[in-house]
């Protein structure tokens, strides 16, 4: 099924295929952990579908040379 999120950090819309049925979908928000609801996805693909969260490391650049220039090694 395809889902689609807004990522609440960047604002942009994604959509995935994600193999999820709308019973289960029902049962996360009718309550069920997600996890519970949909043991076989990934906890990205879990995250996608709560948050619209699509990529943390895009969000949050730990490289080396990133964390040089922040704090002003370079």
């Amino acid at each position: 099924m395809q889902i689609t999120r807004t990522n609440p950090f960047t604002g942009k819309t994604n959509t995935r295929e994600i193999d999820v049925t709308y019973d289960q979908l029902d049962r996360w928000q009718g309550g069920e952990l997600i996890q519970v609801a949909m043991p076989h996805l990934s906890a990205d693909d879990r995250e996608f579908i709560k948050t619209g969260i699509d990529n943390w490391d895009e969000m949050f650049d730990v490289s080396p040379e990133s964390l040089a220039d922040a704090y002003g090694l370079v």
